[in-house]
């Protein structure tokens, strides 16, 4: 598989990344023999890129990462992880003492001396603007905790503070087939300044696999359940903030869409690996067989141009005017 760099700190990563929510909690029930699985079909697929989060699991996905790799030293696989969320969201928690605290936790559930790339994890809004923040960021890179940071974000114009300074690495925000708006500014911003694009939430919490109805159940313990109107954590964050109907149906039709001998969720895959200034797309995976069919995305012929202008006008019909406004 392809692999693509992350310009101001020189790492690499697949074009298709594993995102690793799902194996700590909030996806249903996914059993330690099972996330290990899925963790080796996607490293056997090419993937070299791991995305978690200290919260993912209170620590659990970290935590599985550190059990496989430590099998598998034969691997080379960028593993970045994300801080902030555990605690109380307010700016003034972002400070130097709880990052160095933050990652100690981190070092110890991944096993390592120094994580390859921390991320704010959506943090409130002020910290992107904070010159203490970015400050204590390098401090970590100083002292050799980590070896890069970025930002996840929630809106575009976090994105665009964020890739404004200097020594951020990654940007990592919502970009799928029913999330244009990145787009426009943010994409072009990252490609000028040599900063790393993470696409996250690629199929829209599955939306984008063309396997839910308006009828589907998902477990309690789903945020699909759970957080559907933003309940629990920004709303954006379940089926990318599109209104469950609408978006059962519009993904319906871009099901429709898919070629001969490619997935709708293959579909939407390729569809961001093509937007220029995206380093690497991360699809969660619950089984194996997920892992390898998303990972098979990355190795895909590119989308013609009639497709990419019939997903621009679903999307710019069914999704834009619920999401543009907010993100």
């Amino acid at each position: 598989m392809d692999e693509r760099e992350f310009g101001r700190s020189h790492q690499h990563a697949s074009v298709v990344g594993l995102g690793t929510w799902q194996l700590g909690a909030d996806w249903g029930d996914v059993d330690d023999k099972e996330a290990l699985a899925v963790l080796e079909a996607a490293a056997e697929s090419g993937v070299t890129f791991f995305d978690t989060a200290d919260v993912y699991g209170d620590g659990r996905s970290e935590q599985t990462i550190a059990t496989f790799l430590s099998t598998r030293p034969d691997l080379h696989v960028l593993v970045a992880t994300k801080m902030g969320r555990r605690a109380e969201q307010i700016p003034q928690n972002y400070v130097l003492d709880n990052f160095r605290a933050w990652n100690d936790r981190s070092r110890r559930n991944l096993g390592v001396d120094r994580i390859d790339l921390v991320q704010l994890h959506c943090p409130p809004t002020p910290v992107y603007s904070s010159d203490e923040v970015f400050d204590a960021l390098d401090t970590l890179v100083a002292e050799e905790r980590v070896a890069a940071y970025g930002v996840s974000v929630e809106t575009c114009a976090e994105a665009l503070t964020a890739i404004a300074r200097p020594n951020v690495a990654s940007v990592q925000i919502i970009l799928n087939p029913f999330r244009m708006k990145p787009l426009r500014e943010v994409l072009p911003a990252a490609r000028e300044a040599g900063v790393g694009v993470i696409a996250r939430v690629p199929l829209a919490s599955g939306l984008l696999s063309g396997k839910y109805t308006k009828d589907t159940v998902f477990a309690a313990d789903d945020h699909r359940t759970y957080n559907r109107h933003g309940e629990a954590f920004d709303q954006g964050e379940t089926f990318s903030g599109v209104d469950y109907e609408t978006g059962v149906e519009a993904a319906a039709e871009f099901a429709a869409l898919a070629p001969e001998g490619c997935t709708p969720a293959q579909l939407a895959l390729r569809w961001i690996i093509q937007q220029l200034g995206v380093t690497t797309v991360i699809p969660g995976a619950r089984s194996p067989e997920q892992a390898r069919a998303n990972a098979a995305a990355g190795k895909m012929p590119p989308l013609g141009e009639q497709t990419l202008t019939v997903v621009r006008d679903l999307y710019e019909r069914r999704v834009k005017d619920q999401v543009e406004s907010r993100w």
